[in-house]
């Protein structure tokens, strides 16, 4: 089943990619667990191979085997969004053509270069995706991590342009980007929040969802929250948010693979390390989440 962008919605979690504990290989049985936590705890749909799943740091074989054990596990419950980003445009429709085959319901592309790009190339790469594959492309927007900043403006002109780019995830934490995003749609281009300390207000300004790695650690107070927005109660979405807000913020500037799998750890869950050049989470930062953890 292919799910349309209006179809995209709520919490939409980030799996982080579990490794063996030499770190040699995606440890499979694990991923299938914490995906299935995840659809059973109640998020509205699964994006695994963004920057919490460590995307960057893999094989194609471990692209293709965390894309059949996440889309196998779901099962089709709910939608999966595969992030299928490269260096390359030939690979990244390498691997948005594989999640396709394998039954994923959208892709997630970040433009990723070694040359900054103009937006005359960011345009064609986009372009060249979407006419390789026919299920929906998510715009990822993340300088932060990709070097590369995507204007409001080019992101409504390739919507426009290119059919089968349907939503963007906005993670540069500036709300007016948003809804600038809102304005030059005429609201038709759903927009996704991607910083995790920025989404009360980016959902109350009517994101279509929150794309986040929390739910890997705490998933009912992110999906309280979004309910509470989508039911007009600003005032206990204001107290879900402050409850959450200190973990949103050190899982961030932690770093989401290493913190993500900290914590997991500490609930019994083994991840194995995040894979070099990062880091585990230091001893000191580590009690700190465990504190943290152990208020909640």
């Amino acid at each position: 089943m292919a799910y349309t962008g209006a179809e995209f919605y709520g919490v939409i979690a980030y799996p982080v990619t579990p490794f063996t504990a030499e770190g040699s290989a995606v440890e499979t049985a694990t991923l299938k667990a914490m995906v299935e936590s995840l659809v059973t705890a109640g998020v509205h749909a699964i994006a695994p191979l963004g920057s919490t799943g460590e995307a960057a740091y893999l094989n194609e074989y471990e692209f293709d085997s965390v894309v059949d054990t996440t889309v196998g596990a779901v099962a089709g419950r709910v939608p999966v969004i595969v992030g299928a980003s490269d260096l390359t445009t030939a690979n990244t429709i390498r691997r948005a053509k594989y999640a396709q085959q394998a039954g994923a319901d959208a892709v997630m592309v970040l433009p990723v270069s070694y040359w900054p790009l103009t937006e005359r190339e960011i345009f064609q790469h986009y372009a060249a995706i979407g006419a390789a594959i026919g299920i929906p492309i998510m715009a990822y927007n993340n300088p932060a991590t990709s070097g590369i900043d995507m204007s409001p403006e080019l992101l409504v002109e390739m919507f426009t342009a290119i059919d089968n780019l349907t939503m963007v995830k906005e993670s540069t934490g500036d709300l007016e980007r948003m809804l600038r995003i809102k304005a030059l749609s005429s609201g038709s281009l759903p927009f996704y929040n991607g910083s995790n300390p920025l989404v009360l207000k980016a959902l109350t300004a009517g994101a279509s969802g929150w794309c986040t790695a929390a739910p890997n650690l705490r998933a009912q107070p992110c999906l309280d929250l979004y309910a509470a927005v989508k039911e007009g109660n600003i005032e206990g979405a204001e107290k879900i948010y402050g409850d959450l807000a200190p973990l949103l913020r050190f899982i961030v500037g932690g770093g989401l693979p290493t913190t993500v799998k900290a914590g997991l750890r500490l609930l019994g869950v083994e991840a194995g390390d995040p894979r070099p050049p990062l880091l585990p989470l230091e001893a000191s930062a580590s009690g700190e989440l465990q504190a943290m953890m152990a208020q909640a």
